[in-house]
């Protein structure tokens, strides 16, 4: 027993020794090069049988327990993996058995009290930081009604939710309050139904439900991943029709999802007329598909037969390449779209067109291009004309304000997103920017870049949110609130584009590649949940052997804060490419004028390839953009993917998610609560909340309940939006990795979730649609 126990300290202080020493030549911390050779002499203490090796091992868990101390504080989470395993081989060198074979000169047992001291010295500091959360902001969102008679957007009424956000506002939020902070948590399960489109084995990666139900009169319509539209009774579940569009499978596809279906109603028909209402649904094949409300069958006045194909007019068409997840726009008479195209492919990319369409007959009215902004007159698709190869796309959801004839479009950045030489001018004004259009001629009424010179692949991935603030003169603005992947919340004039809340330009690393540039300086909205800079103390592991690793890895990347440029070397993009927030955009409550809201924390790396070290692709093999990216045609192709540790853990401490609370008129943060645990994540289902990264979005009602699935764990939460205390859960049956809603249906209100899974994030594959209520008693 004596000898196995030196060998384990000896390869212990190994195996810190060394890696410590190379972590201390990269200027990192000397504590592990000095704790490991403290480890090597209680080895060589025990191979000799002294009893000083207690002592000396008594030094090195005080040692340890003060630098870990000072580096984090109280914080249960990262203390953990820097003391776990020092403390339990100072747990068996302590047992009496250990203590009789390290006698002393009086061959009397060990004497255990310096050891004994110490471990009683980091039981207490754990006990203690059991119960502190140092990354935790209490408090309490404004309770008073600011707007008693809100806008709230074109609506059919309270008890309905007629668009991806409910309305064309994108608040997702609900007037109903039958549901509230009092009774939430009796909420039970009231139907379930399955859609029969599950993950199939030759699906992409990223073959995902992110679909939000519509509810028009007694109707529920979704989308699937593979293009079926659905309706079901809004009161049972039940399934009123299905179409298939057949969009096949496609393994260039990037992403096989589909977020929503349109509604919309044509006033000129008759009610009882075919078509008089449409679901409009557009499909990974790059297709926009009219059907009959009330049976699914085709409107063959729409397009070809029901059916526009959205690849005319480009100048690159590659299968898989080009394809709309998210539902377009319906406004005066007019379909709005834009598309998707696949990041880091290749440079000869389809185009990121905004188009309108006839809504009866989807005819081209105008288009808008990125590359080409100032020509909106419709092309000529049977003149072989074509619109702007690779120019910045909009894969997200519109918003639109009636009133103002403006529509609000979030845009990306042009293709390869890592690489910014060549762009034009045109492509440098509109990269990760929001931009509003004129509904009727699509000129664009004004722009604000979110980002100067992308090259993180910082889209700007929400649907806008409209509102009107309320000033403290009692007057009220039209404000924009637009999040983003980098953190900051703009708070604009939907008018006029200008910012409400302040906008500072900050400045910004440099030290891109030779043939690239980075834009000084950055803009940083007063409302924001930019991350503070990663610190080598931030690495994490499960051990002290896989932090270390992390620092080593930490020091050995490039990094220098947010906006650090891509390079040869590596590079820690922080936020990372899911972003602090991503599609599931924000909740915004327009009656008391606050926000809840998902943030995440999760680094990335990304490291730039030259062309000629790129291996040829394997037949069959797909790209991906977790992973090597060819950027077919560009002079670098490029690797990206989770900081993650050498046992597949994030390298930076937890929390990675979060749930928070903000005050839209001030511009401050008034709560953020670690959000999700860790027990879908690990081998065993541990509860332990961490704060887990998620992506889908959230709802809040007027009974002051915000709504949120989304994590990496498989749960429907509800929360106090006042204080972000969490209320309710339920577990479902698949990942939830799309936005709930909620309805009136017969006097009684419902919740509905989607669990499908994600493939990116990993969570569980499913086909589930769940319905929760109150019980009927």
């Amino acid at each position: 027993m004596l000898a196995a126990t030196g060998i384990v300290f000896a390869l212990m202080g190994l195996g810190l020794f060394i890696p410590g020493v190379w972590l201390l030549t990269l200027g990192g911390s000397a504590y592990y090069a000095v704790v490991g050779l403290a480890i090597l002499a209680v080895a060589v203490l025990i191979f000799r049988r002294s009893a000083e090796a207690l002592t000396v091992y008594a030094l090195v868990i005080v040692g340890s327990l003060a630098w870990a101390i000072w580096e984090v504080g109280f914080d249960w989470w990262q203390l953990v993996p820097r003391g776990g395993v020092i403390a339990l081989l100072g747990i068996w060198l302590y047992l009496p058995a250990m203590r009789r074979r390290l006698p002393t000169d009086t061959d009397r047992p060990a004497p255990g009290l310096p050891i004994a001291l110490s471990l009683i010295a980091a039981i207490a500091v754990g006990v203690y930081s059991m119960t502190q959360d140092p990354a935790d902001i209490s408090g309490s969102l404004p309770v008073e009604v600011v707007s008693a008679d809100p806008d709230l957007g074109p609506t059919a009424g309270d008890e309905e939710w007629h668009q991806y956000g409910r309305t064309q506002y994108g608040q997702r939020y609900s007037p109903l309050q039958q549901i509230n902070i009092q009774n939430v948590g009796e909420l039970e399960q009231v139907w379930q139904y399955q859609t029969g489109d599950v993950k199939l084995p030759q699906d992409v990666t990223e073959t995902t439900y992110q679909v939000t139900p519509l509810k028009v009169g007694d109707n529920l319509y979704i989308c699937t991943p593979h293009n079926l539209a659905i309706a079901l009774d809004a009161a049972t579940g039940e399934e009123t029709w299905r179409y298939d569009a057949n969009s096949g499978l496609e393994p260039d596809r990037q992403h096989q999802t589909c977020r929503g279906v349109t509604y919309w109603r044509d006033p000129a028909r008759a009610a009882d007329a075919a078509c008089a209402e449409r679901i409009y649904m557009p499909t990974a094949d790059a297709r926009l598909i009219a059907l009959d409300a009330r049976t699914g069958t085709l409107c063959t006045g729409f397009g070809d037969g029901g059916v526009l194909r959205l690849e005319r007019g480009m100048p690159y068409n590659p299968a898989g390449y080009y394809y709309s997840t998210s539902p377009p726009i319906a406004v005066n008479g007019r379909l709005i779209i834009g598309g998707a195209v696949n990041d880091n492919f290749s440079i000869q990319s389809p185009s990121g067109v905004i188009r309108a369409f006839d809504i009866n007959t989807g005819a081209l009215l105008w288009n808008w291009d990125s590359g080409n902004p100032d020509d909106t007159a419709p092309i000529d698709y049977e003149a072989g004309e074509t619109y702007v190869a690779n120019s910045p796309n909009s894969w997200s959801v519109f918003s639109v304000d009636e009133e103002r004839g403006l529509v609000y479009i979030p845009l990306g950045n042009q293709v390869p997103d890592q690489l910014g030489m060549g762009r034009s001018e045109a492509v440098e004004e509109h990269s990760s920017s929001i931009v509003a259009l004129n509904v009727t001629t699509g000129q664009r009424e004004w722009v604000f870049q979110t980002v100067h010179h992308d090259l993180w692949d910082m889209d700007v991935p929400a649907q806008p949110v409209l509102i009107d603030l309320t000033q403290p003169d009692g007057s009220t603005l039209p404000a924009l609130v637009g999040p983003t992947k980098q953190g900051d919340i703009y708070v604009l004039n939907r008018e006029t584009g200008e910012p409400i809340l302040p906008v500072t330009e900050e400045p910004a690393p440099g030290g891109a590649i030779p043939e690239d540039f980075t834009a000084p300086t950055q803009p940083t909205s007063a409302l924001s949940f930019k991350p503070d800079m990663l610190r080598e103390k931030d690495m994490w592991g499960v051990s002290v052997f896989d932090q270390l690793a992390c620092r080593i890895q930490y020091h050995r990347l490039n990094y220098e804060g947010r906006y650090t440029p891509p390079s040869i070397n590596g590079t820690i993009v922080y936020p990372g490419n899911f972003g602090v927030f991503n599609w599931g955009s924000i909740a915004v409550d327009p009656e008391r004028q606050v926000m809840f809201g998902m943030p995440t924390y999760l680094p990335f790396t990304s490291r730039l390839v030259p062309a000629a070290d790129i291996p040829a692709p394997v037949e069959g093999a797909t790209a991906s953009e977790q992973g090597l990216n060819r950027n077919e045609g560009a002079p670098y192709g490029v690797v990206m993917g989770p900081f993650l540790g050498i046992l597949g853990v994030p390298c930076s401490a937890p929390p990675w998610g979060y749930v928070a609370g903000a005050d839209l008129r001030t511009g401050e943060i008034a709560w953020q609560h670690r959000n999700g645990t860790v027990r879908d994540m690990t081998p065993l289902p541990l509860p332990f909340k961490l704060g887990v990264p998620g992506i889908g979005g959230p709802i809040i009602t007027k009974g002051g309940v915000a709504f949120l699935g989304a994590t990496v764990d498989d749960y429907l939460r509800g929360y106090d939006l006042t204080t972000g205390e969490q209320l309710w859960q339920a577990r479902l049956p698949a990942g939830g990795q799309s936005t709930p809603m909620t309805y009136m249906q017969d006097g009684r209100q419902y919740l509905v979730m989607v669990a499908g899974g994600h493939g990116s994030v990993g969570t569980k594959p499913g086909d589930y649609v769940i319905a929760y209520a109150l019980p009927e008693s």
